[in-house]
């Protein structure tokens, strides 16, 4: 697997974006145990990046994800309010395919740095 041409997250201003996080465990395979065990990781690894520039998912102020199947949604939302407290992020879901094979989930988000 090679490193794609792009940055964990970017800054402008107090703005923080970042790219989108797919379920890529420790060792860069994609988590097994279908969408709940992969958005789990996904957001795992959103959290993580967010981390490193000093955000917090409370800091989050708008989410895009992409499901590869509408009938992930209940199962996306569930491990998403664990995530994210009201007043929750502005939200996109889309429901496309993605470039990495056995990927369910992926998630970017724009924080507002503290």
């Amino acid at each position: 697997m090679s490193t794609p041409p792009l940055s964990p997250a970017r800054t402008a201003g107090s703005l923080v974006f970042t790219s989108g996080q797919l379920a890529r465990g420790p060792d860069g395979a994609l988590v097994e145990g279908g969408i709940e065990a992969q958005v789990e990781q996904t957001l795992a690894n959103l959290i993580k990046i967010l981390a490193s520039e000093g955000c917090t998912p409370a800091d989050v102020v708008k989410v895009t994800a992409w499901l590869t199947d509408a009938a992930y949604g209940a199962a996306f939302n569930d491990v998403y309010r664990r995530v994210f407290d009201a007043p929750f992020p502005a939200r996109s879901t889309v429901v496309s395919d993605l470039l990495a094979p056995g990927a369910l989930v992926e998630v970017e988000a724009i924080a507002l740095r503290p």
